[in-house]
């Protein structure tokens, strides 16, 4: 064998050899993956005022308690994040479930980037109306007022179907019977104080265009202060501000909460062009509120710093009270809308508006959120 065939045979050898090395040697593992940071939550936006009839809500840049998981049931989060600018009338904790949406997280959880301001009743309807809010909690009569007179308005949730009032009086004044000649304090003509106010009237048989004299004070802030410096006779109340009223010697003649008479109070309001153009939007709203709501009725102490907050109130005992009282006996698992709730209104408002008698409440309401809410059980 030539010198030539031996090298040739002897690189054919290694050859086979480095195939054999290469099978048999472990593959090589990928390199780690490189996991991206986790993603920082973003810091609760701060209500902003952007006209004058609004005062800014507190501040939501330091959250009363840290954000808890809203409840895992679900919403209808199929569009990307929405900014919503979103009123409420009164200082009330009928409005809790949109608070604790904000504080807790929730809203943001359904995307939804939601800017919250007080805008009291009687500037809350041309606020929804000229488009500076997009959603409002307002009172229904006042809703239903300015529906009968041409406003295209429709409510999609009421979160405050009983009237939640006792009628508190000063010292001198013993019983209802007692009111006659007297001076009554209510928010604003129309307002749900006043329906209240005169139903409660009626029932014990005074009649309130002539047996009291009745004054419209502005906002309930007004006719509390009002009543404790003596300013009216007798007004409307509820917690926490009924406690602080007792302190001062006013005491109840007459619980209307009790008999839990149906009303229209704290209602979501929303104009029917926006609506009609945002539907997949103002369901995620409803989602939202409904799953603050069961977070509230099952979470005590988160809810208590959020009524803190918003009440301005830092009495525990009367923070404690009103949370039982609202969340208890005011607040529904589903703020359904129904055509009974507006009979006193229709009824009180008829008798100097001809047009509320003719008006079609069904034209005005609209049941499709909530029930689409009910249907998927976002809530209890």
């Amino acid at each position: 064998m030539d010198r030539s065939d031996v090298r040739a045979r002897f690189a054919a050898a290694v050859a086979v050899l480095g195939l054999l090395v290469t099978a048999c040697s472990p593959a090589a593992s990928p390199p780690p993956a490189t996991q991206a940071p986790a993603a920082t939550p973003a810091a609760a936006k701060p209500a902003a005022t952007t006209a004058p009839v609004a005062t800014t809500a507190p501040a939501a840049a330091a959250p009363t308690a840290a954000p808890t998981q809203a409840p895992a049931k679900p919403a209808a989060t199929t569009g990307p994040s929405a900014a919503l600018h979103v009123s409420y009338s009164n200082l009330i904790a009928d409005n809790l479930p949109e608070w604790m949406a904000y504080e807790s997280g929730v809203f943001k959880q359904n995307g939804l980037d939601v800017t919250l301001d007080n805008i009291a009743s009687s500037t809350g309807i041309p606020a929804l109306l000229s488009g500076q809010v997009q959603i409002a909690h307002l009172g229904g009569s006042e809703t239903l007022s300015a529906s009968a007179e041409g406003g295209d308005l429709v409510i999609v949730a009421i979160t405050g179907p009983v009237y939640p009032f006792v009628f508190m009086a000063q010292p001198s004044i013993a019983t209802v019977q007692d009111l006659k000649g007297k001076k009554i304090g209510v928010s604003n003509p129309g307002s749900s104080s006043d329906i209240a106010t005169r139903v409660m009237l009626s029932k014990v048989g005074l009649d309130p265009e002539k047996d009291v004299s009745i004054v419209a004070v502005g906002s309930l802030q007004n006719r509390t202060a009002a009543l404790l410096s003596g300013a009216i006779d007798g007004g409307l109340a509820q917690p926490p501000d009924q406690l602080a009223l007792e302190d001062k010697g006013l005491h109840v003649i007459y619980d209307l909460a009790a008999q839990k008479l149906p009303s229209v109070g704290d209602s979501i309001v929303v104009q029917r062009s926006w609506l009609n153009s945002n539907k997949e939007v103002l369901q995620r709203y409803v989602d939202s509120i409904v799953q603050a709501t069961a977070l509230s009725k099952k979470n005590k102490e988160q809810s208590i710093p959020v009524l803190a907050k918003y009440l301005k109130n830092d009495d525990q005992r009367a923070l404690g009270v009103t949370y039982d009282f609202f969340v208890g006996t005011v607040t529904p698992d589903y703020p359904v809308v129904e055509p009974e709730y507006f009979a006193d209104a229709v009824e009180q408002l008829g008798t100097t508006n001809d047009k509320i008698k003719t008006f079609d409440l069904k034209s005005m309401l609209d049941n499709e959120f909530v029930q689409s809410a009910m249907t998927r059980k976002v809530g209890p």
